[in-house]
């Protein structure tokens, strides 16, 4: 019988037939791939965790990653590279690789926005072309050295010197425009000159260096001089053909789709990644790189409507998570520290790093200096110009490839890349810190000279300016917000009430005004000079908080911060609040870290002298918004969380007022008595409306529990502020404890350390007399208009009930809520610290667990017994805390 051994199948059992998954295959590759990836991905992340706590990229990990899996360290144990990084798989690992890099560099051109490089053209020209021709000077002078001291090195082509140049130019030159974005954002620098320059002049870096470097490689790539004058007329052409013809026709198609208004589709987005595909293939085979293609085709695409951005959040994930680590993971491996052997190539080593970084720098300084910016802000652009991060590894592993660069060459720049990366940081923190932002930011606005001694106006100004803010303390007319979804409603309800409550006048329609105006009459004349120079009292000023995550999304979103509010719907909503309202309205974006929310908002209330600061509570205990609507649970809203800090850090560092706004729907699951729900259905969609009383919505009852205090004296005039709008009522409760009972208030974990003192005067500059004698003074002077909408009570408690105020407090509240029709409305308006109640008294009810310990502390002993369901209030509770009158000035 003929020996049929020979033609026996693939065994198919692995490790059950005793195979062994580490050795390649090369018909089954995917087993060793997968090993591969595992260990670089697991690794890059490992690594990168500490280098995070430092504010590194995250190309430093996976560079370092790259480095102790190849011959630098593991390829020194024996067998490890044999086994895991066997040389048959690399061109597998290679492969997928480039394809993640095709696409990393679509969404590379997706980022760069070219609006912004136009309308900064002349700041972004002088310092991108100072920190790019000093580079490329000194790097062409030293690769001299390093092009006859290394050109004989195996796998080196021979190519001429001014090919060799050009290259080495544009790896000193070229500048990371995605990592400089992201240290930009981390720092809190893109609002000031240094971010808004460096981010301009990170555009324009970035373009060139691409347009050079793909200069470069058809130079490479060609076999004669006219061969790669071809290259470069076709791939001129062929940039013109997708500027002049596919581009009109893209955004045709875009539009016809609806992509540009409602985001990309799944189809859409197939499309465009072929487009890329095939864009990147031509480009390969003209002579060019592949990923020159993919990144003119993300260029080209359209940023109106954040299409951009949303298309981006669709691949980015993939390409981040397992691409680019695979990528810049190869270039570890084919990094060999072990070849930086001798004393000349440290030299060089050193000859390269300080080119690198002293010719970006001074480029950078002097050209910032040209502009009219300060020596440290000069520094600071120059050193965040210089970050080379992942670009420069890309330009470094096409240099590799295409043989341009040795081995020990391209260890030497990748040993450049990682200092100069790592550098960035820490010496722009130092170079640029935050208290020196904020003396420049008042020196530039008049309120100090440059050494920090405050300004002197004439004694007839601050005399002037002292009569005014007396007459207006008590008056909120500077209105910061912290815009929600989730608190919308109720922040909009409350700055109406904040708003004119004179009606608008009626119109009259264009052209009979016109015929008015031949013939004026003089009340006529009045009326409209009125009209026209009519200023609303209130400013609001909105603020919107967007998660800077590690996607390249967020990235963009810092980068086109300007455009966000144009197509954001809460802010679009609120604007059109403000119009409908007669009020002055300014809503913006911040995209920031979730630790750095706090710090935005108070910074914001701090430039804009906000009188009160406006902050709604999150209806599920997190800083991310619910949009769950009807049956949302509420169990975790105030337990001890991300919210619950950043509303305590407010109020720890608040040099204003501020209000905590708890909107407490009426259509929760909790809530008794729901509207009545009407179903309709269909056959494809189940739909629900609730209906609610215009008239009880327009209408607002208001409680204020008054035990005293400056909290509840700030309390107590804000109410009467409200009530100047004529669909307000209000009950003013004063709970009269007895004097000798009060006891020094314990610490409320949400004040600051230094505000923390055993004595209660740490929040009542007065005492109890005075705050019965201005309880007593505000209801006998009541003007008359007010007298049938505002009504003051006292309740006196006996010596042993003192304990029991905020128990009485809350009685008194449910008995004026059940008298008043007006139920959506009503708000109840409380002090957050008082010194007549123990702060730290705990009220026994059966949801004690429901507000959690940091909860308490921030919304105070009376709020945090109010927002507990058995006390549930219909309506909202608004906490006040008054500005500390002893607070000074402080740097972060």
């Amino acid at each position: 019988m003929a020996d049929n051994s020979t033609n026996r199948a693939t065994p198919q059992g692995g490790i059950l037939e005793g195979g062994n998954p580490s050795r390649y295959d090369p018909k089954n590759p995917i087993v060793i791939f997968i090993i591969q990836a595992f260990i670089i991905i697991v690794l890059c992340r490992l690594i990168h965790w500490p280098l995070s706590k430092i504010r590194q990229p995250r190309v430093i990990a996976e560079i370092i990653a790259g480095i102790i899996l190849g011959p630098s360290v593991m390829g020194r144990v024996p067998g490890f590279t044999e086994s895991i990084f066997p040389e048959a798989s690399l061109p597998n690992l290679n492969l997928f690789a480039n394809v993640g890099l095709v696409l990393f560099l679509f969404l590379v051109g997706l980022e760069t926005n070219l609006r912004f490089l136009v309308s900064n053209w002349r700041v972004a020209g002088s310092v991108s072309a100072a920190g790019m021709v000093l580079p490329f000077g000194l790097g062409a002078a030293v690769s001299y050295g390093l092009y006859h001291e290394f050109r004989g090195d195996d796998g080196v082509k021979p190519i001429d010197f001014g090919t060799y140049l050009l290259f080495i130019g544009i790896a000193m030159a070229i500048t990371a425009f995605p990592v400089l974005c992201r240290i930009l954002t981390e720092l809190k620098l893109l609002g000031t000159n240094v971010g808004v320059i460096v981010l301009s002049a990170g555009v324009g870096n970035d373009v060139v260096g691409w347009v050079l470097l793909a200069l470069c490689v058809a130079l490479v790539n060609a076999g004669s001089g006219i061969t790669a004058l071809w290259v470069l007329l076709v791939c001129v052409g062929y940039v013109a053909f997708l500027i002049i013809v596919f581009r009109p026709l893209f955004l045709r198609f875009l539009s016809y789709t609806g992509s540009l208004q409602k985001g990309p589709s799944q189809s859409v987005v197939t499309i465009t990644i072929l487009i890329a595909l095939a864009s990147s293939f031509f480009t390969q085979v003209i002579g060019v790189h592949a990923i020159f293609g993919g990144f003119l085709i993300g260029l080209l695409c359209p940023h109106e409507g954040g299409f951009a951005i949303k298309l981006t959040e669709k691949i980015e994930d993939l390409v981040a998570a397992l691409f680019l680590p695979l990528y810049f993971t190869l270039s570890g491996l084919q990094t060999n520290l072990g070849l930086l052997d001798t004393g000349i190539v440290w030299g060089y080593v050193v000859a390269v790093v300080a080119i690198a970084f002293i010719a970006k720098v001074a480029g950078g300084t002097l050209a910032s200096r040209a502009c009219g910016l300060l020596w440290r802000e000069c520094f600071a652009v120059g050193v965040l110009m210089s970050c080379k991060g992942l670009v420069e590894l890309i330009v470094l592993n096409i240099g590799l490839q295409a043989n341009i660069l040795s081995t020990r060459t391209f260890t030497i720049f990748v040993v450049m890349a990682l200092i100069t990366t790592f550098a960035t940081t820490p010496l722009t923190t130092y170079i640029y810190p935050k208290w020196y932002q904020d003396k420049v930011d008042r020196w530039r606005r008049g309120e100090i000279d440059w050494d920090g001694n405050p300004v002197q106006h004439s004694e007839r100004n601050d005399s002037v300016t002292a009569a005014k803010e007396q007459l207006e303390s008590h008056t909120v007319q500077r209105l910061l917000v912290y815009l929600r979804l989730d608190g919308l409603s109720s922040i909009c309800t409350l700055a109406a009430l904040l708003g004119p409550n004179q009606p608008p006048s009626p119109k009259v329609h264009p052209e009979k005004a016109q015929n008015d105006a031949r013939s004026p009459e003089p009340a006529a004349e009045e009326s409209a000079s009125s009209e026209i120079h009519k200023d609303s009292s209130l400013k609001v000023h909105g603020i919107r908080l967007v998660e800077l995550g590690d996607r390249e999304s967020s990235v963009m979103k810092v980068s086109e911060v300007d455009e966000y509010p144009l197509w954001d719907p809460v802010i679009n909503t609120f604007r059109a609040f403000g119009q409908w309202h007669d009020i002055s309205i300014l809503a913006g974006v911040s995209v920031v870290p979730e630790h750095l929310y706090a710090d935005t908002v108070l910074g914001m209330a701090r430039k804009d002298t906000a009188d009160l600061l406006l902050i709604p509570w999150s209806e599920t205990g997190a800083l991310s918004e619910h949009q769950g609507g009807l049956g949302m649970d509420e169990r975790n809203r105030f337990a001890n969380g991300p919210y619950t800090s950043f509303v305590s850090n407010i109020l720890n560092q608040s040099s204003c007022n501020v209000g905590v706004l708890i909107e407490r729907s009426t259509y929760t699951r909790n809530a008794k008595g729901r509207p009545t729900i009407e179903r309709t259905m269909s056959a494809r969609s189940i739909g629900s409306a609730i209906w609610s009383s215009p008239a009880a919505a327009r209408s607002h009852h208001i409680v204020l529990p008054f035990f005293g205090g400056d909290d509840d004296r700030y309390a107590l005039k804000f109410v009467l502020q409200l009530t100047q709008n004529d669909q307000v009522t209000a009950t003013i409760i004063h709970i009269d404890l007895p004097v000798e009972t009060s006891k020094p208030t314990g610490n409320i974990s949400a004040r600051p350390k230094q505000r923390e003192s055993s004595s209660s005067s740490q929040y009542d500059n007065f005492g109890a007399a005075t705050d019965a004698v201005l309880f007593a003074t505000l209801r006998d002077s009541l003007p008359n208009e007010l007298s049938s909408r505002v009504i003051f009570k006292t309740v006196t408690l006996a010596k042993g009930d003192a304990n029991t105020g905020v128990q009485t407090a809350i009685e008194c509240v449910k008995d004026e809520m059940a008298q008043s029709a007006s139920k959506p409305g009503n708000i109840t308006i409380v002090g957050r610290r008082n010194t007549r109640v123990d702060q730290t008294l705990e009220v026994d009810a059966p949801s004690s667990e429901e507000v959690g310990i940091d909860a308490r502390g921030a919304l105070g002993a009376v709020a945090q017994a109010m927002v507990r369901t058995e006390n549930r209030t219909v309506g909202n509770v608004l906490v006040l805390q008054a500005a500390d009158s002893s607070s000074t000035s402080r740097h972060d």
